[in-house]
């Protein structure tokens, strides 16, 4: 015999389902998973996990265990994590507010684990000291942390989380590209066997450290990622897109540019109003000024998570750096943020601009900031000493775009005027290149396959190879073959298992509720018993009764005075696969069976389980 399957009566389940969507559900994972009793919000970002959501959250979880478990061996850390380790590898501080710090009561630190680098580095460690030893990878399913300061989409982005996270220790690179492969193939085993679409797309490593990087996107209208893909096969998120910077311009050309002239430009303090005003007043003779022609310079504020305020330890200190883009670039949050990781970032306030008033908001150029923009006097409430050589430099960053020849439309930093032909290189210079301007469809790869198209994503996994980074931090050497200590390399690997199960709720859904993939639903069948007569719950009892003996798991609603339409109502919007209604047909010896998204026909009682057997 088979295995039994296993029967759920909706009159004793842990189940209440919601007929308005929750009011701060954003998207339809989110409404869905809430209103069909999957999950509860218990806090911001933070969900309790009700009977049919740990079902699927478990088959997930087994689906990555059975591909993980071929090329790797799983143990389980605590998610409550000492300080040392990270101070050791400073992501203590490079983690910044995101870390969710605690202390015991004898005041000793400790975090809410977001990654497990070092406790694996460590451990690794503690058992093994010989080149014999690997290579080996081990792996883990547990709850993480992350303080997010804006949770948002349900499981897309939370507080709290359940990952997969393994990693790889090799003696060499060699070893190193191996395991990455291993589990680059096996990550793509399980986004299919889980019924994902997915990109593989090249990514930044972020505060993980390391040098090869991919994430594997599932495409979705509301994911938070946007990528590039290319006809020649090049795809990668928006973060990790590099420019093509114009081809050099010769010197002759840029020595019989014209002097750079400042002009009037009144109220022209945004883009789109300084080229109106610059092509009705000083129009450019062979063609009508653009965006492109102007440079906008944008000051934000950056907090290295190094230096902290010596009045507050919490405090970082924010200092300004100004980043110069093309005027029909917008510049991407993200690709800011991953360009100067770890520091945060946020845009100047008016009461930055006061504390430095060379910045002029909608006016500033490059003549104040950057190599030829020292400050004489430090900003207010500092002190001389504390700037070096008594003087403050701004930073004065650009995008690769902007090389040496090229001129440009630019403040004066005065109010009211603009610099006419500016030219980088001859008049103004940066202290280096960053890419932080938005990518836009129809640009260039950067390997010259071709135009980009964008697209957004949900971020499913992500891989790196970490190198040494953790381990040198850390002392994980072992003896080589010729007894010399030798540190180990590194790979990182990481699947968000609750946040696949939003993604597949996302994708798996319809106006009337959720509608699972078979091997991933809470059960097989839904068995509904309407009516009022015990003819009909008899009928439907043998039924599950027989389903069950077949293999296969039931929620069966047989609930006695709920009516017919609040039945299928829950019934579709718990998202069971196959449907079976035991009704009005029942008299003639009828029952209905149909597709969760489809049209049912009716089959005599002895060909139920047939049925629905042939529909799975």
């Amino acid at each position: 015999m088979g295995n039994t399957g296993e029967l759920l009566r909706m009159s004793k389940l842990f189940l209440r389902t919601l007929r308005e969507d929750p009011v701060d559900a954003e998207v339809d994972s989110h409404k869905l998973l809430v209103r069909a009793g999957y999950i509860r919000r218990a806090a911001p970002g933070i969900y309790t996990w009700l009977p049919l959501g740990l079902r699927v959250l478990h088959k997930i979880e087994a689906i990555i265990r059975e591909e993980m478990d071929q090329i790797a061996q799983e143990v389980l850390f605590p998610a409550l994590l000492p300080r040392e380790p990270y101070e050791a590898t400073h992501r203590w501080e490079d983690y910044g507010p995101t870390l969710f710090k605690v202390k015991d009561r004898k005041g000793a630190d400790y975090l809410l684990a977001p990654t497990h680098e070092e406790m694996f580095t460590l451990l690794v460690k503690d058992l093994f000291s010989s080149y014999k030893d690997l290579p080996i990878s081990l792996y883990q399913i547990q709850t993480k942390y992350r303080d997010e300061a804006r949770p948002r989409a349900g499981l897309i982005r939370g507080r709290e989380f359940v990952m997969k996270d393994s990693y790889s220790f090799d003696l060499d690179d060699a070893g190193l590209n191996e395991s990455y492969q291993q589990h680059r193939d096996a990550y793509e085993r399980i986004f299919q066997r889980l019924g994902l679409d997915y990109v593989i797309v090249s990514a930044v490593s972020g505060a993980m450290g390391g040098s090869r990087s991919e994430e594997f996107l599932s495409p979705s209208l509301i994911g938070e990622d946007t990528f590039v893909r290319s006809p020649g096969g090049y795809a990668a998120n928006a973060e990790a897109v590099t420019t093509l910077p114009p081809a050099p311009i010769a010197a002759e050309v840029i020595a019989a540019l014209p002097a750079a002239e400042v002009l009037a430009t009144p109220n022209a303090g945004a883009i789109a109003d300084l080229v109106a005003f610059a092509n009705a007043n000083y129009p450019c003779a062979d063609r009508p000024w653009q965006a492109s022609d102007t440079l906008k310079n944008v000051v934000f504020m950056v907090a290295d998570p190094a230096h902290q305020s010596d009045e507050d330890d919490a405090k970082l200190i924010e200092t300004p750096v100004v980043i110069g883009v093309p005027g029909d670039r917008e510049i991407d949050p993200k690709r800011l943020e991953a360009a100067l990781a770890p520091a945060e970032v946020r845009p100047a306030e008016e009461a930055d601009f006061k504390k430095y008033p060379e910045l002029v908001k909608g006016y500033l150029g490059p003549m104040v900031i950057g190599p030829q923009g020292k400050q004489l006097t430090p900003p207010a409430g500092e002190l001389v000493s504390d700037v070096a050589g008594g003087l403050s430099e701004i930073p004065y960053l650009v995008d690769p775009r902007i090389i040496d020849g090229t001129a440009w439309i630019t403040g004066a930093n005065e109010v009211d005027k603009h610099v006419f032909g500016l030219v980088m290189g001859r008049d103004f210079k940066a202290d280096g290149t960053i890419e932080a301007a938005e990518v836009k469809a129809g640009d260039q790869a950067p390997d010259g396959s071709g135009p980009l198209e964008l697209a957004r994503g949900i971020e499913m996994g992500h891989i790196f190879q970490l190198g040494k980074k953790y381990a040198e931090a850390l002392g994980l050497n072992v003896l080589n073959e010729n007894g010399k200590a030798q540190t180990v390399t590194m790979g990182s690997y990481g699947i968000g298992v609750t946040r696949a199960l939003a993604a597949l709720a996302e994708a798996n859904n319809d106006e009337k509720g959720l509608a699972w993939p078979v091997h991933l639903a809470p059960a097989q069948v839904h068995l509904v018993a309407t009516g009022k007569g015990t003819e009909v719950f008899d009928a439907a009892d043998n039924i599950a009764k027989e389903l069950t003996e077949a293999g296969l798991d039931v929620i069966y609603d047989d609930r006695p005075k709920v009516s017919p339409g609040v039945k299928f109502a829950d019934a579709e919007l718990l998202g069971v696969p196959v449907i079976v209604v035991v009704g009005r047909g029942l008299k003639d010896g009828l029952v209905e069976v149909r597709p969760r998204s489809g049209s049912g026909v009716e089959v005599p009682l002895t060909e139920v389980t047939a049925k629905v057997q042939s529909l799975l």
